[in-house]
């Protein structure tokens, strides 16, 4: 009854938001008390889970959205991204752009958070797409691709961070298998699948598309990318340097504070005020007056991704990815499959990968030792299965919309669906490997 509850409610947020028109705000908040209500929390506990969730995910989110919206319309009005744009197509050429899109998307995402990635390579797209006059989900997709595998699979991010340490599985091992199952699913769920998106229509938000400006007017190659990619720098070797340095180190805290993507983001945001603004006789008004209007349009984006986060507390403390998993688990099937089947569940039921991570991870625990399976694979099935089937409880769900644009149907259509086919990809990719090193 609990998972009809749900399919109940989540069918009729996305009634109320493509066939009534409703606010998605207030329909995420509507819902998300109707939800807690529906499936059993005291009234108290409901006001209380739609609080939390709105500030677990806002606290989380808002200071890396917010400077990366300044970093990424500054980068696009200094013509920052023009430079890289053309200095991509001259390397890759108009024929192969998606493969550019994809190693960058692919690079960038190993050492930055997913967060971070989406809204500093959005910029990046749109210059590539309006240049050139290329579909926009054609060019995107794939590099957004990239990223979310990168996210759900590949070490040193949140869950399969977290999922290495509780499997007692090797982060090395974990790392090298991840990137074997990363780059078939990341091919198949991004320019080959991107192939099939040309005519969907797409307008990407005009905020992060700056007009064309003469050649002898933009920043230089080098101080472009340097400012474009500082953030994945300064994260990689927060991340790195801890492995060099001694535990007891002083240097530890430091390395740690700077390595937060808060920090990191201000600290590139601050940079690159002065590298893409003052230095070029930009003034501070100017600079003000690019960083207000980024706010303004990044505004109805956070407050959705604000109520797709009560949607998930509510669904979390209902119990209800506890009560899935319970089922599955006597299930008698492959145990690499049934993490997946679990991870992939919760996700549809919670819209957190990294929640959908977790809590796979307490359950299959028992499972895994008992039938001796790999943890560096069990690793990475409970990652794949943790990308599937984003939908509205889903921040990404509503970034990519938001950002590119999109009808809700469309979304379902190119996001939601790029998602799945990662997550499946990821899942025959461990199995065979399986069959390798067994």
């Amino acid at each position: 009854m609990t998972i009809v509850i749900v399919l109940l409610c989540i069918a009729l947020l996305i009634v109320m938001i493509s066939v009534f028109k409703v606010n998605a705000l207030l329909a995420f908040l509507i819902i998300s008390v109707f939800t807690g209500i529906a499936l059993g929390l005291p009234f108290t506990k409901v006001a209380v889970a739609v609080e939390k969730g709105i500030g677990d995910v806002l606290g989380s989110l808002v200071i890396i959205i917010t400077t990366g919206a300044m970093l990424g319309k500054l980068v696009a009005e200094s013509g920052a991204a023009q430079k890289i744009a053309k200095v991509m197509m001259d390397v890759f050429g108009v024929k192969h752009i998606q493969w550019a899109m994809v190693i960058t998307g692919f690079v960038i995402g190993i050492p930055l958070y997913y967060g971070i990635g989406f809204v500093l390579m959005v910029p990046l797209i749109f210059s590539v797409v309006y240049r050139y006059k290329l579909p926009a989900l054609y060019i995107g997709l794939p590099m957004l691709a990239a990223l979310s595998v990168t996210h759900g699979f590949l070490p040193p991010h949140p869950s399969p961070s977290a999922l290495v340490v509780q499997f007692k599985a090797s982060m090395g091992l974990t790392l090298f298998y991840g990137i074997l199952v990363a780059i078939p699913a990341i091919v198949i769920g991004g320019p080959i699948f991107g192939k099939t998106l040309k005519n969907i229509p797409s307008t990407p938000m005009a905020s992060f598309v700056a007009k064309e400006l003469p050649e002898n007017e933009l920043p230089g190659t080098f101080i472009s990318l340097f400012t474009a990619l500082l953030p994945v720098i300064l994260l990689g070797l927060a991340s790195l340097l801890p492995l060099f340095l001694d535990p007891h180190s002083s240097v530890i805290p430091v390395v740690s504070f700077l390595g937060n993507p808060s920090i990191v983001m201000l600290i590139v945001l601050i940079l690159a005020s002065y590298f893409l603004g003052i230095s070029r006789g930009k003034t501070m008004d100017y600079l003000s007056g690019i960083f207000g209007d980024a706010l303004k349009d990044i505004a109805l984006i956070l407050l959705i991704i604000a109520g797709s986060g009560a949607l998930k507390q509510v669904l979390t403390e209902s119990g209800v990815s506890g009560e899935i998993a319970a089922y599955l688990q006597g299930l008698s099937i492959e145990p690499l499959f049934l993490a997946w089947l679990i991870a992939a569940l919760i996700r549809f039921c919670v819209g957190s990968a990294t929640v959908a991570g977790l809590t796979t991870a307490g359950i299959i625990v028992p499972l895994m030792i008992a039938t001796h399976t790999d943890p560096n694979l069990m690793v990475l099935a409970v990652g794949a299965g943790s990308l599937m089937f984003s939908h509205v409880n889903d921040a990404g769900f509503w970034m990519f919309k938001e950002y590119f644009n999109l009808s809700l149907k469309d979304t379902f259509r190119s996001w939601a669906l790029m998602e799945s086919i990662v997550g499946i990809a990821g899942l025959a990719g461990v199995l065979l490997l399986k069959t390798i090193i067994s």
